[in-house]
């Protein structure tokens, strides 16, 4: 697959939204600021998005947000029978020492994707070498991860070398320092999963050196008990952010099989976004699931009396309820948004 390139430009007031951004991304997930950082998950969330729209949106939008004049490359791999729907978005900053990796989630409007979310499976995905007790991952999941993983290792093995995203002819004034990996619903099952394989044959040890964290939103759960010390690892760097009646970090339903969330998880309560004692609770089956359907079509006094409502994953929501106090939004207004 060949990446497609774009470049984000530079901005006029009232953007950036954050003028520092670099610089706060380097700042941020440190061994000295190891928490949640709010401007990121804003940052992350708006790219993971985004990511449904194309190549010149996500570099547009990220530019706004702070990284301007960005690298951005894409890398997708379609094929319906296996039911693979896999889009990644690589962000550069213009100095080349941050990269964010968004992989793109469900498309809405597709059966097929769909179906591949459904697909659980026995998968199983080896961390190490010659693993010995392969941890056990949602198969449609992971099958989308793989189909574009070497692609994107190759654009984060470019940033690596000081190259430019959107023009590897280009060296850059520095190489990769910092990586974020994140995205929206599948996409946060996809990111999760890449930075669990990453560095699983020992060849990619410089990029797994550089994630700084992974953000998810949305994200449904992707692995299986018992949880191997690499998923305990990278859950110190994990942030899970989940909207209180959005279904999809409830599923798959236990009836497809046992899996469990892990990291960080952050709900969205009161307009602040809190740690939670405990991760959302896998649902037992699917006779909700129809009730958070048809609550898109809901009035306001009706979605609010059900448990969920899938109107409630919607990115935009996640979006406007991730905007720190003060910041304009990437349409560079106040605006606040309903739920």
């Amino acid at each position: 697959m060949e990446p497609r390139r774009a470049r984000g430009g530079d901005c006029r007031p009232p953007f950036p939204v954050y003028e520092h951004l670099v610089d706060d991304l380097l700042a941020a997930h440190t061994p000295a600021a190891p928490a949640r950082d709010a401007s990121v998950a804003h940052v992350l969330g708006a790219c993971a998005g985004y990511a449904y729209s194309d190549i010149e949106t996500v570099a547009m939008i990220m530019a706004r947000l702070g990284l301007e004049s960005n690298g951005c490359a894409r890398v997708a791999q379609t094929v319906d029978a296996m039911f693979i729907f896999s889009t990644a978005y690589l962000v550069q900053s213009r100095c080349g020492r941050v990269v964010v990796l968004c992989y793109r989630g469900t498309e809405p409007a597709g059966l097929l994707n769909w179906i591949g979310d459904a697909d659980v499976g026995p998968e199983s995905l080896s961390l190490v070498q010659g693993d010995a007790q392969p941890l056990r991952v949602h198969a449609g999941f992971y099958r989308n991860m793989r189909a574009t993983r070497w692609a994107v290792l190759d654009e984060l093995r470019l940033a690596l070398q000081g190259k430019s995203l959107a023009d590897p002819q280009q060296r850059l004034e520095h190489s990769l320092e910092a990586l974020y990996v994140t995205g929206h619903s599948l996409g946060g099952a996809m990111a999760v999963l890449f930075a669990l394989a990453l560095d699983s044959d020992g060849a990619d040890r410089a990029i797994a050196e550089r994630l700084r964290a992974v953000y998810t939103f949305g994200q449904p759960m992707v692995i299986a008990e018992p949880l191997p010390p690499r998923a305990a690892q990278l859950g110190r760097m994990l942030f899970r952010h989940v909207r209180p009646r959005d279904p999809v970090p409830a599923l798959p339903p236990a009836l497809w099989g046992k899996f469990v969330h892990f990291g960080h998880e952050y709900r969205n309560a009161d307009g602040r976004w809190e740690l939670a004692t405990a991760p959302t609770a896998q649902l037992a089956g699917i006779k909700e699931l129809p009730n958070s359907l048809f609550a898109f079509f809901a009035s306001e006094k009706r979605r609010a009396s059900l448990r969920y409502s899938l109107a409630d994953h919607g990115p935009h929501y996640y979006i406007a309820a991730l905007r720190p106090p003060g910041r304009v939004t990437e349409f560079g207004d106040h605006a606040q948004s309903g739920s």
